[in-house]
């Protein structure tokens, strides 16, 4: 029978700890108050979220319309259907030049999934990743909802924002067990070169640790591409996404690329974790691949690459620094100490006040971070002309 006695004290019920380390997206703030202001009928340019404002091109909604149709709307395997693998084995073959086995892509939930999947793989309580600050925040919330952590290396124009293999020596501690990069970089849009990709991967490497490699902006690179760690480093992790360059950040879907000997223990997560991911949405990321539609999204790519070459320029005009310019994604991360040192107040004062939502730096790590904001040029460009226009009357 249960313990009657009321005389025992309880202690009263609780959150998981972890949750006051994971903090919320400021930027959230913004959009939901850019929204209301739009609803409200203000003209807002929007220029803080971080998806592209194309819709999914028209090929790959129908390929999901015509899975619908057929009845392709129960479980896949955990790791995908077969078809997709195959396909984005293919791809890495004719973009990187690489035999990469279908067996060791794993689709995912989108790109999130992906780093849950590495992050419930590789960590131990207690465990250290190194990342950069600044970096996109939920890399080191996943670390911490494993009960890992993300160990934050401060980088600037010097390193180009990215972590290098000195900066692996200077920051590892005895409990870190590998470091993780993005290239391109949210927010900095700054890239690694293949010989800068090698070295990193030989610095983790002689530590016995794992290297992780978020490559979700490949594909949005401009004056060049983006090599894959793949072509130096067989064993690393490697994140993707359908979102970015496929332009399909609502249908959820990303890959994992892992080790061999990795895959068997990653199904297995994912079985537990995921069942599956969307069926239609995974029968439509196969249009993806069919040259109509690379021509489109080629099409939308050279639209970015014209946005960011108007807007870099006209930032720095503005008087905000960018030492670093992007080489991919669609954001550019300026220092704006000339005007604040509060970016969030900063942010929401332009958005109130002069109707452009931008997002403040708080939400990218903690180094400089209230001096810092980001741009994303994912809106026309009247309407980046428009914003730029606003700002020159309130900052010149």
């Amino acid at each position: 029978m249960p313990d009657s006695d009321t005389s025992i004290i309880y202690p009263p019920r609780a959150f998981a700890r972890r949750i006051a380390d994971i903090e919320p997206f400021r930027v959230v703030e913004v959009l939901a108050r850019a929204t209301a202001l739009t609803a409200s009928g203000a003209d807002i340019v929007h220029m803080a979220a971080g998806e592209p404002d194309f819709a999914t091109a028209a090929p790959i909604i129908e390929a999901g319309r015509a899975a619908l149709a057929s009845g392709a709307t129960h479980y896949t395997q955990a790791a995908g259907i077969p078809q997709l693998r195959e396909a984005l084995s293919q791809y890495y073959a004719d973009t990187y030049g690489l035999d990469i086995a279908p067996s060791r892509i794993m689709v995912t939930p989108g790109a999130s999934g992906a780093l849950l999947l590495v992050a419930a793989l590789l960590m131990n309580p207690g465990d250290g990743m190194l990342m950069t600050d600044p970096g996109y925040p939920c890399n080191r919330h996943f670390m911490r909802l494993v009960e890992g952590r993300g160990q934050l290396v401060r980088v600037d124009a010097s390193s180009n924002y990215q972590l290098n293999a000195q900066l692996v020596a200077d920051n590892w501690q005895s409990n870190t067990i590998g470091a993780m990069v993005a290239s391109p970089a949210n927010p900095t849009g700054t890239a690694l070169s293949r010989e800068e990709l090698a070295a990193l991967a030989a610095a983790v490497r002689a530590r016995n640790g794992h290297l992780l490699v978020d490559e979700i902006y490949h594909g949005l690179v401009y004056g060049g591409s983006a090599p894959s760690v793949l072509e130096v480093d067989p064993d690393a992790f490697v994140i993707n996404s359908f979102s970015k360059y496929f332009g399909m950040t609502g249908w959820r879907l990303g890959w994992l690329v892992a080790p061999e000997a990795a895959v068997a223990e990653m199904e297995k997560l994912a079985q537990n974790l995921f069942i599956s991911m969307s069926t239609p949405a995974q029968y439509a990321a196969l249009a993806g691949f069919e040259p109509a539609t690379r021509e489109i999204l080629e099409q939308r790519r050279e639209i970015f690459c014209q946005r960011r070459d108007f807007l870099l320029p006209a930032v720095k005009e503005l008087g905000f620094s960018v030492p670093c310019s992007p080489q991919g994604a669609f954001y550019i991360y300026a220092d704006a100490s000339r005007f604040t040192n509060d970016s969030q107040r900063f942010c929401l004062d332009l958005l109130e006040e002069h109707g452009v939502a931008l997002t403040p730096g708080l939400d990218f790590g903690h180094y400089r971070a209230s001096e810092h904001l980001r741009f994303s040029y994912t809106t026309g460009m009247d309407r980046l002309e428009l914003a730029v226009d606003r700002l020159a009357r309130v900052l010149r």
